[in-house]
């Protein structure tokens, strides 16, 4: 097969001999909320490296992670329902049109799946006889030794290795370096699949961009986007902000209070100000949509207010969505229609409630016909599809879009200045795809 255009230092899923091979697919199929699939897109980027592997005569164990079924403070595990990942299995199952089997395993109360016991041997059989299609191990993050430090955590990568003869990480939005995407290089032949390899590629167009690059970004949380956001400041053309991220910014650039913004926040966005007093990249939406609530959508309790009326020491509600007008004023139109790359990683209003906002976002940047698109971050799609169903599946099929499985882990990379420095892609560049056994 032909390498692609990729550091010749990673080893490729072409490059594996799986004939009569039992082999450990870690995929990002974290769509799962509730206990419903959000959006199969994930899922069904996967599809191709799972039946490129049993084409080339390969019998697939899968993993993922679902959730964050771990109490951060006490480190105790909920194994639930409605971060099960049988919602993904009914779907492959039904995509497929071939049956998997998820192993049960004992489940302490407070510390969630202790170990991989014996009875998954059983499975293993089938799966080599061809009497099911796939194994689908139960969330990775059930386990406790996935997350954790030291023996259980070694002792789980060790018995991950025992299922299979060969690992592949296709799961691009997984950058953490966990058990199940970082420690296993080290016990198995280890390579990546063809979805994280194209992922790679496409990221390295919004790590170089074609110019005038424009960048879209928003966010929950002004204080865990700060990395991220100094790197992306530093590489683009023009910056569009949304969120509580934009609204920090406000607050920071005149002086004034709103609602939802903390002054650590407020603090840190100081920086990100006098930068652009001087550079002047961030492009401003000057139209707002104040809210007297954050949880609904009630007549008489919003407006549209301009930050033309903005005065030091100004205290303000929720400010929940950007006025979809501020995409039809000059600058904003002028930096959007230039662009020859635009990254977008953005839900510009608290939805369902305020959603107009995104709406003219994707709008507007489909009428520029000639620049490269990139989209990342699973609210980002979702609300994509959502709002503007009939253009988000044109983009699916358009050379000029293109849909990364991860968004967190784009921003990750554009921090980091490379793909190549994300932990599981180092990890898979020094084990090279040898048998470390």
């Amino acid at each position: 097969m032909t390498r692609p255009d990729i550091d010749p230092r990673l080893p490729l899923i072409q490059d594996a001999d799986l004939r009569g091979k039992v082999v450990l697919v870690r995929v990002d199929h974290n769509v799962v909320k509730n206990g419903q699939i959000r959006d199969p897109y994930r899922i069904d980027a996967t599809l191709g490296t799972l039946y490129n592997i049993v084409e080339r005569g390969g019998r697939i164990i899968l993993m993922t992670h679902v959730g964050r079924p771990r109490d951060k403070e006490t480190g105790r595990i909920k194994v639930e329902d409605n971060t099960s990942v049988q919602p993904v299995v009914e779907y492959l199952e039904r995509k497929l049109y071939t049956k998997f089997v998820v192993p049960r395993f004992p489940v302490d109360p407070e510390w969630g799946i202790k170990e991989i016991d014996t009875s998954i041997n059983l499975h293993i059989r089938d799966l080599l006889a061809h009497r099911i299609g796939g194994i689908y191990l139960p969330n990775t993050r059930w386990f406790q030794g996935e997350e954790d430090t030291g023996e259980k955590r070694k002792r789980f990568a060790l018995q991950l290795a025992g299922l299979a003869d060969v690992f592949v990480n296709d799961a691009f939005g997984s950058w953490q370096a966990h058990v199940s995407t970082f420690d296993i290089t080290k016990y198995l032949p280890s390579f990546a699949g063809f979805l994280l390899q194209r992922e790679l590629i496409n990221l390295k167009h919004v790590l170089e961009p074609k110019r005038p690059f424009v960048a879209v970004v928003a966010g929950a949380k002004y204080d865990t986007k700060i990395g991220p956001l100094r790197e992306i400041y530093k590489k683009v053309d023009h910056l569009i902000l949304g969120g509580i991220i934009y609204n920090t910014f406000l607050c920071a650039k005149y002086n004034i209070r709103v609602r939802g913004v903390t002054d650590s926040d407020i603090k840190a966005a100081k920086d990100l100000v006098t930068q652009d007093s001087k550079a002047k990249k961030i492009v401003e939406l000057p139209l707002v949509v104040e809210s007297d609530i954050i949880d609904g959508r009630i007549e008489g309790k919003y407006r549209i207010i301009s930050t033309r009326d903005f005065k030091k020491g100004n205290e303000y509600g929720y400010f929940l969505d950007v006025a979809h007008e501020s995409f039809d004023t000059s600058g904003v139109t002028e930096a959007i229609g230039s662009a020859k790359t635009i990254f977008v990683n953005a839900v510009m209003g608290r939805t369902p409630h305020f959603f107009e906002g995104s709406e003219k976002l994707d709008r507007t940047i489909d009428k520029n016909r000639h620049a490269q698109k990139f989209y990342g971050g699973g609210d980002t799609l979702q609300e994509f599809k959502i709002l503007s169903p009939g253009l988000y599946l044109a983009a699916m099929d358009s050379a000029r879009y293109y849909f990364f499985t991860g968004g967190g882990t784009v921003l990750k990379a554009i921090e980091e200045g490379t793909p190549y420095g994300l932990e599981p892609v180092k990890a898979l560049i020094k084990n090279a795809g040898t048998d470390p056994k």
